[in-house]
Parts: C-alpha cells; sequence; structure tokens
C-alpha cells in the first residue's frame, strides 16, 4: 500500500529538493505541493493525501495555524512539520496544534522516509537536530518570569504602559520596568522588534 503525500511550502527549491529525494520511493505517491495556506485547503477539499510535509512559516498564515485548521478538519491526516527553525517554542507549538513530527529542511533522505513511516502509523517522530535542540535549555524563555509574560502578551494587544498598569493592578514605573527587562532579554531595540521575535519564537 502506498504513502500519499503532499508538500506546502512557499520556495520552490525547497519543494523540488524533497521530491527528487523522494519520488523513485515505490512506497510514495507524491501529490504535489502547495506555496500557501489558501491553496494547500483548497487542494484538500479534492483529495486526502495521508501525509503532509507543512512549512511553519507560509506567505499566507502560520503554518502552525494551517496545522491546527487542517488537524479539525481531516483529523486523520498526518502533518509532520517542516523548518529551518529549531527553537523548542516553535516546535512544541507545531506539535500542540496537531503536528506529529517536526523535521528540518536540511533533513537526509533516510531521515524523512523515517518521518513519513513514523507518524503514518500515528507514533511522534522528531529529527536527530530537532531532538537535541528540544533537550536544550532555551534562555530567552527560561529567563521570562510570569509577570513578565503577563507584559509581553498586553504589549502585543498594543496596550500602553498606563493600560497594563490598569489591568495588571501594578504602577506604571513597574510596567517600564518589565518593559525594558523584555528588551534586554530578547536583545531588540523596540517594541515591534520585541514582538516579531516573541512571535517568532512561539511566545505570543
Amino acid at each position: 500500500m502506498k504513502i500519499s503525500i503532499f508538500v506546502v511550502d512557499d520556495h520552490y527549491m525547497v519543494t523540488e529538493g524533497i521530491r527528487s529525494l523522494l519520488q523513485n520511493e515505490k512506497i510514495l505517491d507524491w501529490m504535489g505541493h502547495a506555496t500557501n495556506a489558501a491553496s494547500c485547503l483548497s487542494f484538500l477539499k479534492l483529495h486526502e493525501p495521508d501525509v503532509i510535509l507543512m512549512d511553519v512559516n507560509l506567505p499566507d498564515k502560520s503554518g502552525i495555524d494551517l496545522c491546527k485548521e487542517v488537524k479539525q478538519l481531516y483529523p486523520s491526516l498526518a502533518i509532520l512539520g517542516l523548518s529551518t527553525f529549531n527553537q523548542q517554542a516553535i516546535i512544541k507549538n507545531m506539535m500542540d496544534n496537531g503536528a506529529l513530527g517536526y523535521v528540518l529542511k536540511n533533513a537526509t533522505k533516510e531521515e524523512l522516509l523515517e518521518a513519513i513511516n513514523t507518524v503514518i502509523k500515528g507514533k511522534v517522530y522528531y529529527s536527530f537536530e530537532v531532538l537535541s535542540a528540544m533537550r536544550k535549555p532555551e534562555p530567552n524563555q527560561l529567563l521570562i518570569t510570569r509577570r513578565e509574560k503577563e507584559v509581553l502578551l498586553l504589549i502585543a494587544e498594543g496596550l500602553t504602559n498606563a493600560e497594563i498598569s490598569e489591568k495588571l493592578f501594578i504602577s506604571i514605573p513597574t510596567v517600564n520596568t518589565h518593559r525594558k527587562s523584555l528588551l534586554e532579554k530578547f536583545e531588540v531595540k523596540n517594541t515591534a522588534m520585541l514582538i516579531g521575535k516573541a512571535s517568532k519564537l512561539g511566545l505570543i
């Protein structure tokens, strides 16, 4: 019995690289690829592959959000997160939203085949590099206090220091202290960069 696979990635070289690695495998049936979330969902209305290799970053929607949506619509479909990022927060978010495995874009043919054969059985798969990343402590996550996380989320919602102060029942100078601390810990210069980096790490 063949395993049908589908790739969702907006980089042609990545898609072609995966196709060239797997096209001669007799056990696999290549169903094609989508370059964004919208075309993926359109494809799935007509076809249901066994396994999707899904990029974490897509042009029209986060791959993490798409993963959750696809799993809600097609619960039996196995999804493998595909990315250049190996931060714990991103991996965990992808897995929490329905992915059964996570591989990096530099994965070997053997890793891809092992990943596909593992998730098709309903088992979890992490590539070696991903597993190593999961075992390492992430300094940013360990250093952020519960209160700093609360402030970070409210900053991301666009609240001012005064509004955050009122919402969390703390003084404005205290909010300002937390804000400065977050900028230092994330090694960024302004709020926009802070939100961008926190989002990339899957913290907001």
